[in-house]
């Protein structure tokens, strides 16, 4: 584990009883502008849209810098999910030797590995020796602009 690493810090959603926000559900285009005149206008909850199970998920912030090629950069809100089975090629949240670190899953034949989204970082087999434990899996991330 890199020694120099921050903790990951957890929050479990908060109960709303907001109606949601305003969606304009006609798209937004990143090209060129398009009329404004037709659109639908609706209620959008995230809860709604990010969380699939209430009791098994959770919030985490970002801490580094191994999972940018993944489009998880330092800082960035994660939506972890407990209830989901760890798989091949999945994003985990897991606790590794005393500390939490965020890897894509490799699982082979010869074992499993965290695999980072970074070239400055190197991929991590685990062994018997590891006090090892996947603690959920990300499903969506919220990012600040």
């Amino acid at each position: 584990m890199q020694k120099n690493t921050k903790p990951l810090f957890f929050f479990t959603p908060k109960e709303t009883s907001s109606l949601g926000t305003i969606l304009i559900d006609t798209g937004i285009s990143a090209g060129f502008p398009s009329p404004a005149e037709d659109f639908k206008e609706q209620r959008l909850s995230l809860d709604e849209e990010l969380i699939k199970n209430k009791e098994a998920t959770f919030f985490a912030r970002v801490s580094g810098q191994s999972m940018i090629n993944a489009g998880l950069n330092d800082n960035d809100l994660l939506v972890i999910d407990r209830s989901l089975e760890p798989e091949h090629n999945k994003i985990a949240v897991c606790f590794l030797d005393g500390e939490f670190t965020v890897k894509r899953l490799k699982v082979e034949e010869d074992g499993v590995w965290l695999q980072p989204e970074n070239d400055n970082y190197k991929p991590i087999k685990i062994t018997q020796d590891n006090q090892f434990v996947i603690w959920g899996i990300v499903t969506n991330v919220i990012k600040k602009v």
